[in-house]
């Protein structure tokens, strides 16, 4: 039994729950849970899942200061910490950036695959490819807080689910479903929280 998975796998559902509540703590456990997942994705040779690992530490210190930048004023008012989490200036991405994103995707998911069945020893680089284009770009998406992120995030979750199962790593296939489960709550919460604002 791979305990190390097991931690990162408990360290996923709590980023999940905390990204869920619009908690400004998921950032610190988006830290700690792909540093965790470098040796488990070492291990099972997904290259570019470990190279996303390091992008998520790094997107994390960025979604920090994202959301900070966005936090709404309160003009003095005390609130509770629970209403004073949901009111994040949660947004859509705008309609003109659909076809840049697009391209990023398939151009990342292209080079991505390239530079894994040319220079590494991985078996499944152009699945691998594309999840970590998609989680890239959903990264970028949940930093800037464009509600949208969770249907990348579904689609995501479901290639990683597949491929986790496929390399035998099951206690995370388990969570990446769970996370695309989740991701569908997520995106309704998260359009009911922009209505409101």
């Amino acid at each position: 039994m791979n305990y190390i998975e097991i931690i990162g796998t408990l360290l996923g559902l709590l980023y999940l729950y905390l990204e869920y509540k619009v908690n400004p703590w998921l950032w610190i456990v988006g830290i700690i849970m792909p540093a965790v997942y470098i040796y488990v994705y070492y291990q099972a040779g997904l290259y570019a899942d470990l190279g996303i690992s390091v992008y998520y530490i790094i997107a994390s210190v960025y979604g920090v200061f994202c959301w900070r930048a966005h936090r709404r004023k309160t003009d003095g008012i005390q609130q509770s910490k629970e209403a004073e989490e949901e009111k994040q200036h949660i947004t859509s991405i705008p309609r003109r950036m659909y076809i840049p994103v697009f391209v990023i995707c398939v151009a990342l998911t292209l080079l991505l695959g390239f530079v894994l069945e040319r220079f590494t020893d991985s078996n499944v680089p152009w699945a691998d490819g594309m999840t970590t284009s998609l989680s890239i770009v959903a990264m970028w998406m949940l930093a800037r807080k464009y509600v949208e992120q969770w249907l990348v995030w579904i689609v995501a979750d479901l290639g990683c689910g597949a491929l986790y199962i496929y390399k035998e790593l099951y206690f995370t296939a388990g969570l990446y479903i769970l996370y695309a489960v989740i991701a569908v709550a997520g995106y309704r919460k998260w359009r009911l929280l922009k209505e409101e604002e």
